[in-house]
């Protein structure tokens, strides 16, 4: 029996996405109705509507609250490094524990079609990690430790590396006797990704690929 909670006016908004996170974790993000949601925040049927028009509305804010999470995660993982190359190694590695400690986000994020268009709070939150990624790739290029040119065929080069490695670890594809063991592979991963980047020539394209938004 879902549990109820009580809630002071003020807090409903985040009650619903706890209950929503809570309801991801046991059927996934595409099994579950605002009324589902309400129940296990222990409020009316009604009250999500208060916030929420719909339920890509408030999967929008979960999506906002991890792409959020994310880039603190890779922000926080990078200001371990000592030089531009270790932080752009280690935002990797803050990527993929991202993921590993909030996968119910991180499916939110990236197996909803179109939901950084539901929320402003989401398209800006996105956005953001994003950038913070190409940050990274740019202070090694400035410190001529990647080549030059655009930063986004590095960066999604990278992130395609680091977005696989934790689809993998999730779904329990990896074959590592503890979280800790993983996070060590991505960290020699992240570290063999730098130096094989590094060996490519100055502006290397990928073909077809757009503009960030």
């Amino acid at each position: 029996m879902p549990r109820t909670r009580p809630y002071h006016h003020g807090n409903l908004k985040q009650a619903l996405v706890d209950a929503a996170i809570e309801l991801i974790r046991k059927v996934g993000p595409h099994e579950f109705t605002l009324r589902e949601v309400a129940r296990r925040a222990g409020v009316s049927h009604n009250a999500p509507y208060r916030h929420f028009r719909c339920r890509d509305d408030l999967l929008a804010e979960v999506a906002a609250e991890g792409f959020e999470r994310l880039t603190k995660s890779m922000n926080e993982a990078a200001a371990r490094g000592a030089s531009p190359i270790e932080r752009f190694q280690l935002s990797g590695w803050g990527y993929v524990h991202f993921a590993l400690r909030y996968p119910e986000h991180f499916a939110v994020m990236f197996d909803r079609p179109g939901i950084l268009k539901r929320s402003a709070r989401c398209k800006e939150a996105g956005g953001k990690a994003y950038a913070a990624l190409l940050g990274f790739v740019r202070d090694c290029q400035e410190a001529a430790l990647l080549p030059p040119g655009d930063a986004q065929p590095i960066a999604l080069r990278a992130w395609s590396v680091v977005h696989g490695v934790s689809k993998l670890a999730i779904s329990g594809r990896l074959p590592f006797s503890s979280q800790a063991k993983l996070l060590e592979f991505t960290g020699s991963l992240t570290r063999m990704l730098a130096w094989g980047l590094a060996q490519e020539p100055p502006g290397v394209a990928i073909p077809g690929l757009m503009p960030p938004p």
